[in-house]
C-alpha cells in the first residue's frame, strides 16, 4: 500500500481528517490539484459546535481564540432576524471570526507536525476500487502515476471529482434568481458610528455591524473585521441570473450601483489598503444538495464533496469538520482492526441527519430575506416569535449543531448519551491544579473519565486499554446533566424529549467517543452492576471486543 488512505482535497476538510486519521495512527496522502494555497478567503470565520471540537484538539488558539477557553457569543442572526444570546443560560452558539485563510494554514502545519504527506498539484483522475483496495489515478507535476490504498476520502468540494468518479449521484435544487457581490473596501471613517460600530448610511440611516440587513429590494452586510479589510456584501433578486464566464470582474462602481437599489441611498466605497488578500467577488445563483450516499465500498465523502448549500448563518465548515471528526476515528478503527461492525457506516446514519438539518435551517432562512410584503407578514411574526426564549434556544441549538444526539444503543437511557459532552473542570490528583476536559481530549481517543471518587468505574476498561484512556478525576465545578442541548428539547437528528430533560443530578462518569459525544453516562455516585454491564456494552459497540 502507498497509504492507509488517499485523502482527495486540501481544503480545511480534508485537512482535518488527515490530522484525526494521523493522532489514530493512521498514514494517510493528501491529494490537492492547486500547486498552493488558495489566496481567495472563501469564509470568515468559524460558527457553531466546531468551535469547541477544535478547542478540544488543542488548536483553538493557534486559530486565535486566545488563552481562554471558548465562550458563547451574546448575539448573531437568523434570516436577517437578530438573535438575542445573552439571556440563555446554556447558549451554544460559539463564534470563532478567522478567516479561512488561516483556518488551512494552521491546519496544514498541524497536519505536517504529525507527519502527514501533502502533494500539491496532484489531482485524482480516476479511481477503481475491490474488496481489499482502492487504486487512484493521479496526474502529478511528472506525469502520471498510481496510489494503492485501503481507502480513499473525497474532501474536494461541492463538484468533487471524487463523488462523479464513482457515479454517486447528488439532487437538488440550483436556484438562479439571486446575484451577490462582496468586496474588500474602504469607507469614509466618519460613517462608522463609535458606539456601535455600525455604518451610517447617508440618506439611509445606520446598519448594524456583521448582520444581514434586509429591505424590500434585497440583502447589505457590513462587516469591518478589526486588523482585516473592511468587507460589504449585497444580495439582490434578479429572475434568470446565472453564473456567466463572460462578464467582466466585479468591480467598485458595479457594487456601489448595487448597494444603491437596496439600500436606496449612495456609500461611498474605496478601495481596500492594508495587507491582503482582498476579495472582490460576483456570484449568481446557488445550490442545494446532498449526495446519494456517503459512501460507496471503500471510497467516502465529506464536507462539500457531500453537501452544499447556502452559506447564509455561515454553517458550512462547521458541518464539514464534524463530518471529519466523525469519520476519522472510525476509519481508523477499520484499518487498525478493531473496528466493530457496522461501525464506518455509523458515519452516514449519524452525519447525514446533520447534513438535512443545516438544509433545512439555511433554506429557511434563505426564504426570510427574500423580498415581498409575503416575507415581510412572516417576519413580523418570527420576531415575536424570537420573543420567547425556548424558541431562541431551540433556534441557536440548530445553528450550531448542538441539537444532534445520537443513537448510542440500547444503553442509550441517560439524557446525556448521544450528545455533545459538557465542559468540565477537573482535579485529576497530579498537582498540575485544575484540569479542562478539552485537555484530555487532544490525542483524539476515547476516554472514559471516573468521578466517582472510589476510581472503580476505570477498571471497566481494563480490557480496552490499548484504545480507551481511562481518566479518574474528581469534578471541580458543579456540572450536572442540565447541559446545552441536554434539555432543551430540540428535535434534532434523533429527536429528543421536552424540557427539563436532562435534570438528572452530577456527571459522576462519561464515556466519550474520540468526536466528545458521549457514549455512555452516569450521574450515580457508585453505579450498580446494571450500569457497569451497559458500559462494558458501550465500549464492545463502539470500540470492540475487548
Amino acid at each position: 500500500m502507498s497509504a492507509d488512505v488517499v485523502i482527495a482535497g486540501a481544503g480545511p476538510n480534508g485537512l482535518m481528517l488527515a490530522c484525526e486519521l494521523s493522532l489514530a495512527g493512521v498514514r494517510p496522502i493528501v491529494l490537492e490539484r492547486l500547486p498552493a494555497r488558495t489566496a481567495e478567503n472563501r469564509a470568515n470565520g468559524l460558527v457553531g459546535q466546531v468551535v469547541r471540537m477544535l478547542d478540544r484538539r488543542g488548536l483553538y488558539g493557534r486559530l486565535g481564540g486566545g488563552s481562554e477557553p471558548p465562550r458563547p457569543t451574546p448575539a448573531f442572526v437568523f434570516g436577517a432576524l437578530p438573535l438575542d444570546l445573552s439571556a440563555l443560560d446554556d447558549n451554544p452558539l460559539y463564534l470563532l471570526q478567522t478567516p479561512q485563510l488561516r483556518i488551512e494554514q494552521v491546519l496544514e502545519e498541524r497536519a505536517v507536525e504529525l507527519g502527514v504527506e501533502i502533494r500539491r498539484g496532484h489531482e485524482l483522475t480516476g479511481l477503481t476500487q475491490d474488496a481489499e483496495e482502492v487504486v487512484a489515478d493521479v496526474a502529478g507535476p511528472d506525469g502520471p502515476y498510481r496510489l494503492r490504498a485501503r481507502y480513499l476520502v473525497g474532501a474536494d468540494g461541492g463538484r468533487s471529482v471524487t463523488r462523479k468518479l464513482t457515479g454517486i449521484g447528488f439532487p437538488g435544487v440550483t436556484r438562479n434568481s439571486t446575484v451577490s457581490r462582496t468586496a474588500s473596501v474602504a469607507v469614509p471613517p466618519e460613517l462608522v458610528d463609535p458606539a456601535t460600530g455600525g455604518l451610517n448610511v447617508p440618506g439611509y440611516g445606520l446598519v448594524p455591524p456583521f448582520m444581514h440587513h434586509r429591505t424590500e429590494h434585497g440583502l447589505f452586510v457590513f462587516a469591518p473585521f478589526p486588523g482585516r479589510s473592511t468587507l460589504v456584501t449585497t444580495m439582490e433578486w434578479e429572475p434568470g441570473a446565472a453564473e456567466d464566464d463572460g462578464l467582466p470582474p466585479l468591480t467598485l462602481e458595479e457594487l456601489g450601483e448595487s448597494v444603491r437599489r437596496v439600500l436606496g441611498a449612495d456609500l461611498p466605497l474605496g478601495p481596500a489598503t492594508g495587507p491582503g488578500p482582498h476579495l472582490m467577488r460576483r456570484l449568481a445563483g446557488g445550490n442545494t444538495r446532498l449526495a446519494g450516499r456517503f459512501r460507496d465500498g471503500r471510497v467516502l465523502l465529506a464536507g462539500d464533496a457531500a453537501h452544499v448549500h447556502s452559506a447564509i448563518g455561515g454553517p458550512g465548515l462547521n458541518l464539514g469538520l464534524q463530518d471529519t471528526v466523525n469519520l476519522g476515528w472510525k476509519l481508523a478503527a477499520e484499518i487498525r482492526g478493531w473496528a466493530p461492525p457496522g461501525l464506518l457506516d455509523s458515519y452516514e446514519a449519524e452525519r447525514r441527519p446533520a447534513a438535512e438539518r443545516v438544509v433545512m435551517h439555511t433554506q429557511a432562512q434563505s426564504a426570510l430575506i427574500a423580498p415581498g410584503e409575503e416575507v415581510t407578514a412572516l417576519r413580523r411574526l418570527f420576531t415575536e416569535l424570537l420573543g420567547d426564549r425556548n424558541v431562541v434556544r431551540h433556534i441557536a441549538g440548530t445553528m450550531a449543531g448542538a441539537d444532534v444526539r445520537y443513537d448510542m444503543g440500547a444503553g442509550d437511557v441517560h439524557p446525556l448519551v448521544g450528545r455533545w459532552a459538557p465542559d468540565l473542570s477537573l482535579d485529576t490528583g497530579d498537582g498540575t491544579g485544575p484540569v479542562r476536559l478539552a485537555e484530555l481530549t487532544a490525542d483524539a481517543r476515547p476516554l472514559l473519565l471516573d468521578l466517582t471518587g472510589d476510581a472503580s468505574l476505570a477498571g471497566e476498561a481494563a480490557g480496552w486499554d490499548d484504545r480507551v484512556k481511562a481518566v479518574t478525576a474528581r469534578l471541580l465545578d458543579p456540572a450536572t446533566t442540565n447541559a446545552p442541548g441536554a434539555r432543551d428539547g430540540s428535535a434534532g437528528p434523533r429527536g429528543s424529549g421536552g424540557p427539563g430533560d436532562g435534570e438528572s443530578g452530577e456527571i459522576t462518569a462519561l464515556l466519550l467517543r474520540p468526536d466528545c459525544y458521549v457514549a455512555w453516562a452516569s450521574s450515580s455516585p457508585r453505579p450498580d452492576s446494571a450500569e457497569r454491564a451497559a458500559l462494558r456494552a458501550a465500549l464492545a459497540r463502539w470500540f470492540g471486543a475487548p
